[in-house]
């Protein structure tokens, strides 16, 4: 059983609190992924998971054991790091064999484990080579392999991914979610990257300013934020987001913005502010010819089969993403219209979304 669970966990730098009074269950074999911006607690919460840094206060449970005040090498987790650390004077043989060189294993249990390792990652004709000859891809396959032949109860990783270029960071996705099929461990990866956690992860935390704001499935995310942060930091582009200068009751059934008629979520919860936001995606807008939010086109980006279009209101800058094929050119004065039963409200107090038939 090698599930993970974190209970009022913190930790604190001096006067700086990195991690703020986190709750968090990693369940077996799922493959989990922390997310979210530079500095907002991610790594710190996978070191004192593995035990290169020690909480503040809370716990950390592996399996049914509290593990939070052990040493690194007395928890059964293997660490990958971003900038591989690999011993640049061994070839890939001797890398993958000196943890269990370590741990006293026999020199034919290691030959087994390493050429196991080595096939599954697809280095097995590489174990000879050094590691100043391999290229960047091959070089993070060695750093996994250092890893998988301890066959542990979790790996974690820390952005291992960050330092290759767009097409090997595509492929070792894709390698990694093989992997983690294949021997089935419970795995725990730290990105800043949303489109790498949205293709990896079984479930997705994202966090900011030391907190976790929502663990979620990659899809419940991307559809129904809980916070206004979530909802602007996952998607390409993330959501947008409309003004509503005054308070919104539930008896409600639209409200009227710059002539625009929007229809209001049934079943919200009462805001508890004269200031809310409607939230609505890029792809559930919609160019119109009459009826609809005016504006001047400001921006178009193409994205193979979609595009991306940018349109300057007296609201705001709008992102519409349409298919390629409609015709639209710079400074074209056009009209939006939204598709209302994907509209999110968030409470302009507190940035969360207020609850809806949509959001169940």
């Amino acid at each position: 059983m090698s599930q993970i669970k974190i209970v009022n966990l913190q930790k604190s730098f001096g006067d700086f609190t990195a991690v703020k009074n986190s709750n968090l269950t990693i369940y077996d074999k799922e493959f989990f992924v922390l997310l979210g911006p530079s500095g907002c607690g991610k790594t710190t919460t996978l070191r004192m998971i593995a035990g290169l840094e020690l909480p503040t206060s809370g716990e950390i449970f592996l399996g049914k054991e509290e593990v939070g005040m052990l040493r690194a090498s007395e928890r059964d987790i293997a660490f990958v790091f971003q900038l591989f650390a690999l011993y640049p004077h061994m070839n890939v043989r001797n890398n993958l064999s000196f943890p269990l060189k370590m741990q006293g294993y026999k020199k034919n249990d290691i030959k087994t484990r390493v050429e196991e390792a080595a096939k599954l990652l697809r280095i097995d004709h590489l174990l000879n080579s050094n590691i100043s000859s391999l290229s960047g891809g091959d070089r993070q396959r060695v750093a996994l392999g250092r890893a998988l032949v301890r066959r542990p109860k979790a790996f974690l990783m820390d952005e291992p991914l960050g330092t290759l270029d767009a097409e090997f960071r595509e492929l070792m996705c894709l390698e990694l979610k093989k992997l983690h099929i294949d021997i089935g461990a419970t795995t725990v990866y730290v990105t800043h990257d949303q489109l790498e956690a949205m293709s990896l992860a079984d479930r997705i935390a994202v966090m900011d300013g030391g907190q976790i704001l929502q663990a979620d499935e990659p899809n419940i995310i991307y559809n129904k934020p809980k916070t206004k942060f979530v909802a602007s930091f996952i998607g390409s582009p993330g959501m947008n987001f409309i003004d509503v200068n005054e308070g919104i009751s539930q008896e409600q059934s639209s409200i009227s913005i710059e002539d625009t008629n929007f229809n209001i979520p049934k079943q919200f919860e009462t805001s508890k502010s004269n200031k809310n936001f409607f939230g609505i995606r890029p792809e559930n807008l919609s160019l119109t010819n009459e009826g609809g939010l005016k504006g001047s086109v400001f921006g178009v980006e193409y994205l193979g089969s979609r595009k991306i279009i940018t349109i300057k209101t007296k609201i705001g800058e709008i992102k519409v993403k349409t298919d390629i094929s409609i015709n639209i050119k710079l400074n074209e004065n056009v009209q939006i219209k939204p598709s209302n039963d994907n509209i999110i409200i968030f409470d302009g107090e507190t940035d969360k979304s207020l609850k809806s038939e949509f959001m169940k």
